[in-house]
């Protein structure tokens, strides 16, 4: 299934064409060096609330979305060869904003080390102290110029069919990240903690696994 998408303060371009795969990635798709990726969820707990999109982007302006049906609902399950072939390539970065919480989710529901990767938001922390600000729009409007709706967040991502608007805030999600990362980078090595970043990141998939294991309150890293 393909749809297409115009992101409002985007740069003028053709518009983003979103690819619905069920189940997992074609066979032989190549995403190049850097995949931009997110989850969507039916919570916020991973050992509760189930997997159910994970979307990804080579930052060409295109977005493909694997939708994971259960095999109650007719479906593989995580049966995602593809999709975790690509997750565990070490050749490949994996580009998220909070990757801790999706780290965590694709080794559960997946059964994945996720590696390597990148977090913007780890990212943003680190060299914008001026501010509190890092949620994923805050950071497109502010330092891309780029305005994205969050109205489909919490919508039922579990749904067997997903609607135009779900598809459309799910691409958005991963569309832009290169770009972001790009700027934070900058930005980052501009301010002397590049280095600092990517030592975070390494730890990322680790942080993650803590989480699953009920170390994330009490956290074993605070005082």
């Amino acid at each position: 299934m393909r749809t297409t998408l115009f992101a409002r303060g985007a740069p003028a371009r053709s518009p983003a064409v979103i690819h619905l795969h069920r189940h997992d990635l074609p066979d032989g798709l190549d995403l190049g060096p850097i995949v931009a990726i997110d989850t969507e969820t039916m919570g916020l707990n991973p050992h509760r609330d189930r997997l159910c999109l994970v979307q990804l982007s080579a930052g060409d302006g295109d977005a493909h979305l694997v939708q994971i049906v259960p095999t109650a609902m007719g479906g593989r399950g995580a049966d995602c060869p593809n999709l975790k072939r690509l997750l565990q390539d070490p050749a490949v970065t994996k580009l998220f904003h909070f990757a801790r919480f999706d780290c965590a989710a694709l080794h559960l529901h997946l059964g994945v080390t996720v590696a390597p990767v990148v977090c913007t938001k780890v990212a943003s922390k680190l060299v914008r102290t001026f501010t509190d600000r890092h949620g994923l729009k805050d950071l497109l409007k502010e330092l891309l110029g780029v305005e994205i709706s969050k109205q489909q967040q919490s919508s039922d991502w579990g749904a067997p069919d997903l609607s135009a608007e779900q598809m459309a805030y799910a691409a958005s999600d991963v569309l832009h990240l290169h770009a972001l990362w790009a700027r934070l980078e900058g930005l980052l090595a501009r301010e002397g903690r590049l280095e600092l970043a990517r030592d975070c990141f390494r730890f990322l998939p680790a942080r993650g696994a803590l989480d699953l294991l009920g170390y994330a309150d009490p956290d074993i890293l605070s005082h």
